[in-house]
């Protein structure tokens, strides 16, 4: 549970620093980070087992991410509402989720992996996953 918030209190800290140092606005742009880099901007974490069972009920994509991760949060950014049409996984926060990641990732706990259609994608392009939830 503490490593999922790690990045954030980090940057919290250093903001709270950054403002007694710098001033308000300096602060301010860290303490943004931190909330982009904690849990609170994706979705309620589903653990594997369920948004699998979930895709598999209503055809719905899953995405594997953790908090922290700059590439799940520019995928996140990209999506907006579009996330909404997705089931999250944290692989931080649910094992199975994690293997699942390293099943098709050789090895590897690279994220975002999304799987569409029973199609694993390991870190695709924002874009094109916006489109393709689109459709």
């Amino acid at each position: 549970m503490a490593r999922r918030w790690l990045v954030s209190l980090i940057c919290l800290l250093l903001g709270v620093l950054t403002m007694v140092i710098s001033g308000p606005w300096a602060g301010s742009v860290v303490l943004v980070l931190a909330v982009l880099s904690s849990p609170l901007v994706f979705p309620r974490s589903l653990s594997a087992a369920e948004a699998q069972r979930r895709s598999a009920r209503d055809g719905k994509g899953i995405v594997y991410w953790r908090p922290g991760c700059p590439f799940c949060l520019r995928m996140r950014m990209v999506l907006f509402l579009r996330g909404r049409r997705l089931h999250w996984v944290d692989i931080w926060k649910d094992p199975a989720g994690a293997a699942a990641v390293r099943e098709v990732a050789g090895g590897n706990e690279t994220v975002p992996t999304v799987v569409l259609n029973g199609e694993p994608h390991v870190n695709p392009a924002p874009g094109w996953l916006r489109a393709a939830v689109r459709a």
